[in-house]
């Protein structure tokens, strides 16, 4: 089944030629069926490359999903064309009294600033008290994870000596759950963050249960027990070519920047990189969507409780 996508975004033209199945909003509506409704509160700065990203793993299910898009109305973007804002992008005010399937809550590059010092804090803590009434599951990503993890648990983020990046290996360590269904026992995952959080510190939480970690990269998937609550600490929905973009742009800079581990052949910055996460990443969203959202949510979205 397709994702439904606005009219006219920009990520249909790419989603188009690499054979997702995309359908428009017209078209849907034409249609005598209930999509899934997942909302994508999106932090980044490059607001249409993650919007591709994350549509092209919505759409590789049998299931159609209905994308909407919102941002922080307290920041305002530097990174993308308030054209395309205003085009395909609400605010939580508009969408309030809105339920939803899902939700995603994606990273944003505010590692190094206390939670609440990040100019749209308060927003989001709105949003994320709001969604636990008005959404079925929600997903948070990276610093999405930490925010969430945070408010909702108090659970804190800690500096890294250095910058974890690069595609590490993780491995199951609660193979019962559905989230992870299909996974190999060693899978691996982009990775690209400055702060951790500590397995003490969650373990101390019995609502979350972690399912996945990596020696080196450390926690990577946890969750409450009937997963209205998943976070996941790296980035498995990465392009090909977002770390090389990340290291480029960093060494440009001058900035301290290790070459990515293991995504370089023989760490040769020239030579392109090799993809080995792309399909434990359709897996993942494919288990959220069926099992903990579709599996889950109420045929009427008012009953959301």
């Amino acid at each position: 089944m397709p994702i439904k996508i606005p009219n006219g975004l920009p990520a249909a033209e790419t989603l188009h030629a690499e054979n997702i199945f995309t359908i428009t909003k017209t078209r849907a509506e034409g249609q005598d069926i209930r999509p899934l409704r997942i909302l994508i509160l999106n932090l980044m700065p490059t607001k249409i490359a993650t919007e591709t990203q994350l549509a092209r793993l919505l759409g590789n299910t049998p299931l159609q999903v209905e994308m909407e898009l919102i941002h922080t109305k307290t920041h305002e973007s530097k990174n993308t064309p308030s054209e395309h804002l205003l085009a395909f992008y609400k605010t939580f005010g508009d969408i309030r009294e809105n339920n939803y399937d899902g939700m995603i809550i994606t990273g944003a590059p505010v590692e190094h600033m206390p939670f609440e010092e990040v100019e749209y804090w308060d927003e989001l803590c709105e949003i994320m008290e709001w969604s636990k009434t008005h959404v079925t599951s929600v997903f948070h990503i990276c610093w999405g994870a930490q925010a969430g993890l945070y408010y909702h648990f108090g659970i804190n983020k800690y500096p890294l000596e250095k910058k974890l990046f690069g595609i590490f290996p993780h491995r199951v360590e609660r193979r019962s759950s559905m989230l992870l269904r299909g996974f190999d026992d060693i899978f691996m995952v982009p990775q690209s963050r400055h702060t951790t959080v500590r397995r003490e510190d969650i373990e101390k939480v019995p609502e979350l249960k972690i399912l996945a970690s990596s020696d080196k990269a450390g926690i990577y998937a946890l969750m409450t027990d009937r997963g209205r609550q998943i976070f996941i600490t790296g980035h498995s929905e990465y392009d090909a070519d977002t770390l090389a973009k990340e290291y480029r742009r960093d060494k440009s800079a001058g900035l301290p920047i290790d070459i990515p581990e293991n995504y370089f052949p023989d760490d040769d910055d020239s030579k392109e990189p090799v993809v080995s996460w792309r399909s434990h990443a359709n897996l993942l969203y494919s288990n959220w969507l069926n099992y903990f959202v579709y599996q889950t949510t109420p045929y009427d979205l008012k009953e959301i409780r």
